[in-house]
């Protein structure tokens, strides 16, 4: 293993994670973090846009993430560290400022994005349970925070309940729309109306976000030259499936301009196909959340860690407990910041910010793995060498179409 020190700093004793984690819990993470909480409401927004096509748009955003998800794999692959995209920069461009730019826009990112994860879910369960908002905030966020600091397979297994929970929910969403009477439009479906795809397809592209977090696993996975980039693409597969079957679903049941403007777009479809209360939803959603939350304190708390690595300032937080073997400094610290800008962040703003920022890290992360394959041909497991030059090329277009979304106002 590599160990990357900022310039002129001391070099860092090698502190070792568990390496515990298999092919399975990888994968079950990963699908749970690209999931996540958004597509309860992701689906309406995206048939907004597509109409009776939004299934189209999903899978073309899976395609547009595969370039880019395959330069991860390679990556992990050829550099099995936590804070993964920090440290591709650092030995791919030499740039240590860089890097730790990286490191620092995942770590925010995490926490917003958890931060945001973490409100909705207590919005769901307070629609269940009659207890004040900010108590559950703070009681759900010291919960999870204590749970990733047990351990990574206690945190990864509870991860994984959730995400089946969470898989067999969409699955009775799904088939429940399958069941009932079809819309007029999925009869006789209007012609493709391609801007509205395109667009569609660049919003959903967020929706295959979460390659980046499982990489910095890496350090905890078991042989990780074979079972990272089997994870990362297998999860990829059955996200952009689920996306793809869920939208089916939804358009051929309810009507464009009535799930459009939903809040709550699955359980609408539930209520149409089936004539009966979608309740259990909410509290599927509740996993959801939860599951989206657990993943982002596991992956910034790894980021940070990682970052201690390399840097003299952030030594503090490369450590790894004796007993758990985690790092319990920096889960601490990424909990306790999670739960504050849930309960005090315009989190909805920040997330949509923190989206561009990603665009800008998977851009640098495949310029990263170009310079890396001109160096050092040999990987463990390697991508043509037009992958990350597509990935690249992508993940700009994906940067300037946002921006220009927040010039005219369509966030």
């Amino acid at each position: 293993m590599v160990d990357v020190t900022a310039r002129g700093a001391k070099p860092i004793a090698l502190e070792a994670l568990d390496r515990k984690i298999g092919l399975g819990l990888l994968t079950l993470y990963g699908i749970g973090v690209m999931v996540g909480a958004g597509i309860y409401v992701l689906v309406g927004t995206a048939i907004g846009e597509a109409g009776v096509w939004a299934p189209v748009s999903f899978l073309l955003a899976g395609l547009v993430a595969v370039p880019t998800a395959l330069s991860f794999s390679e990556l992990s692959t050829r550099i099995p560290e936590a804070a993964g995209d920090s440290v591709y920069v650092e030995l791919g461009l030499r740039s240590h400022s860089l890097s730790m730019l990286v490191g620092w826009i995942n770590i925010i990112v995490g926490t917003v994005a958890g931060a945001a994860v973490l409100r909705g879910g207590v919005g769901y369960l307070t629609s269940i349970v009659d207890i004040p908002f900010a108590v559950g905030v703070i009681g759900l966020g010291l919960a999870l925070t204590l749970v990733a600091v047990i351990g990574v397979m206690e945190s990864l297994a509870l991860a994984g309940l959730f995400t089946v929970i969470e898989v067999v929910g969409l699955g009775l969403v799904v088939w429940a729309g399958f069941q009932g009477e079809s819309v007029a439009d999925w009869s006789a479906p209007p012609a493709p109306y391609w801007p509205g795809i395109f667009g569609a397809s660049i919003f959903a592209f967020f929706a295959f976000i979460g390659f980046d977090d499982l990489v910095n696993m890496a350090e905890e996975a078991k042989n990780p030259g074979r079972n990272m980039p089997a994870a990362i693409l297998i999860a990829l597969a059955v996200t952009a499936a689920l996306y793809a079957l869920v939208s089916l679903a939804a358009v051929r049941t309810v009507p464009q301009e009535i799930i459009a403007t939903s809040e709550r777009p699955l359980a609408l479809v539930w209520e149409t196909a089936t004539g009966r209360s979608a309740a259990f939803l909410a509290a599927i959603a509740v996993f959801a959340s939860l599951n989206g939350v657990l993943a982002q304190i596991v992956m910034a708390s790894r980021v940070l860690f990682g970052l201690g690595r390399r840097s003299t300032l952030l030594r503090v937080f490369y450590h790894a407990h004796p007993r758990f073997g985690t790092p319990v400094l920096a889960t601490l610290l990424l909990g306790a910041a999670l739960v504050g800008a849930a309960l005090a962040l315009p989190v909805a703003t920040l997330a949509e910010f923190a989206s561009i920022a990603l665009l800008f890290v998977f851009s640098v992360v495949n310029l990263s793995l170009i310079v890396l394959k001109r160096r050092v041909p040999a990987a463990p497991f390697r991508v043509w060498t037009i992958v990350p030059y597509l990935g690249l090329l992508a993940c700009v277009g994906a940067f300037a179409a946002s921006l220009g979304g927040f010039d005219m106002g369509a966030h």
